[in-house]
């Protein structure tokens, strides 16, 4: 490589580390702690490519970007950050970063892209005219709850990778959003993304037509188990079938493939070729603490779409809460945005909220009965996607203990509450030693009300 690299991070051994491999790799290199001198530099015209930290002492990396655009609009910025989430990926890919990297970041990949960098002509990203861009309609990928986080791990670990993606969940919880964000997060994001449709797939010339069009960039087949078996067969046979721009494939499902595989409605050879990856979404349900932070950010969009500004009251926001969201984060978008449009006042109220909730669809979730899914499959759909979320990575150890816990901590306080707290009819009802049921009660840090019960 050669050329002269700013790099900007407050970590003392990062900056040692990456003045030391640049070196050796024949560049030139100017590294400080400090936002500000690397401004004075960018505008004193030095530098050929920027690798520089989000969070600063003296400011933050992403919002300086506009500012080094500004002075000069041709200069590579590569972002590093220990701010592991999709949202600063996708903010570093807004501000027209040339490259993002999470830390701890590999050594060799970021000195690969240093030098893609270098190569380069311009650092605005600019869609070629062939590049297709089936965005869809986007929902937030908002979430700071455990579930959300594996996520975006999940995510990171594998976007830059040629693995096939398979991304299951609930309808609403947005699988497409995902594949696209991955794409456009990914070294291919200059290339098509082409969303497939059953009817695409339906002729005997469609694959061809599909790999014409992706041209090394991404195949996505939204709800896979929708596609009879004839072009399953012809999604294979893509696979098999690859020349020197292979693409990228990714599919969702809402369907148990697994079970649709069982049943001889799903081909076995294709459920393997997709399932490189498995990434499971998790519902609404499973992530409620978000359910705040999600309707700020509709609120928040409502607004800048021309509706008057509202907030919601803490009774309220207390039923939003403990509704089950069948329809996920796509139904609590519609509620929302109809919440904004009848509110009568700036506050939305508890009423209202009610009022609107009384006409949604909602589930009843039962241990065992008819066509109910039994505790035991909950359990088992929730552990498999545990797993699933770690990437193929085993979980932390001792996870026998912590999931007895999960499970313990939700039965003891439902039971307590139908008790009215009693800790007698409590322990009678759970069919324990009252001195058993106080021991966990203390162990598993419960809070114990008495009142008196209502019938």
């Amino acid at each position: 490589m050669d050329g002269t690299i700013l790099v900007a991070d407050d970590d003392r051994t990062i900056r040692t580390v990456l003045t030391q491999a640049l070196t050796r790799a024949g560049c030139k290199v100017h590294a400080t702690s400090s936002l500000t001198t690397l401004l004075r530099w960018v505008s004193e015209g030095r530098g050929d490519v920027v690798v520089s930290d989000v969070i600063m002492p003296d400011g933050n990396g992403l919002e300086m970007l506009p500012h080094i655009h500004e002075v000069r609009p041709e200069l590579p910025v590569i972002i590093i950050s220990a701010q592991n989430t999709i949202m600063t990926a996708i903010q570093a890919a807004e501000a027209d970063a040339f490259d993002y990297l999470p830390k701890p970041f590999d050594l060799p990949d970021l000195m690969h892209k240093v030098s893609k960098a270098l190569q380069s002509q311009s650092v605005k990203r600019t869609n070629s005219d062939n590049t297709e861009q089936a965005s869809p309609d986007e929902l937030p990928l908002v979430g700071k709850t455990p579930v959300m986080q594996n996520l975006y791990r999940t995510i990171a670990n594998v976007v830059n990778t040629d693995l096939p993606v398979l991304i299951s969940g609930e309808s609403g919880t947005g699988k497409s959003l995902i594949a696209f964000t991955t794409h456009n997060l990914s070294d291919r994001r200059g290339f098509p993304f082409v969303s497939v449709t059953p009817q695409d797939m339906e002729t005997i010339d469609g694959p061809a037509k599909i790999l014409a069009r992706a041209k090394g960039g991404t195949i996505f087949f939204e709800e896979i188990g929708d596609l009879s078996n004839e072009a399953q067969g012809r999604v294979v046979r893509m696979f098999d079938g690859f020349n020197d721009f292979t693409p990228r494939f990714m599919a969702t499902s809402q369907r148990d493939l697994g079970k649709a595989m069982a049943e001889g409605r799903f081909r076995e050879d294709l459920f393997y070729r997709l399932s490189g990856v498995s990434i499971s979404i998790p519902s609404l349900r499973e992530r409620v603490e978000d359910i705040p932070l999600l309707v700020e950010f509709f609120l928040s969009k409502n607004n800048i779409d021309g509706l008057n500004h509202h907030d919601v009251s803490d009774d309220a926001m207390a039923v939003l809460r403990k509704y089950s969201w069948p329809g996920n984060v796509r139904q609590l978008e519609n509620f929302i945005l109809r919440l904004s449009s009848t509110a009568k006042e700036p506050m939305i109220s508890r009423a209202e909220v009610e009022n609107i909730l009384s006409n949604q669809p909602s589930i009843r979730h039962q241990i065992d009965g008819g066509d109910q899914t039994r505790l035991q499959d909950s359990v088992r759909k929730h552990l498999q996607r545990y797993f699933d979320l770690h990437g193929g990575e085993l979980p932390p150890p001792d996870l026998y203990q912590r999931i007895l816990a999960e499970l313990e901590i939700p039965l003891i306080e439902i039971a307590l509450d139908a008790t009215a707290g009693n800790q007698a009819k409590c322990a009678i009802l759970l069919g324990i030693n009252r001195n058993t049921l106080r021991k966990k009660i203390t162990d598993l840090g419960i809070e114990v009300t008495r009142r008196r019960k209502l019938m």
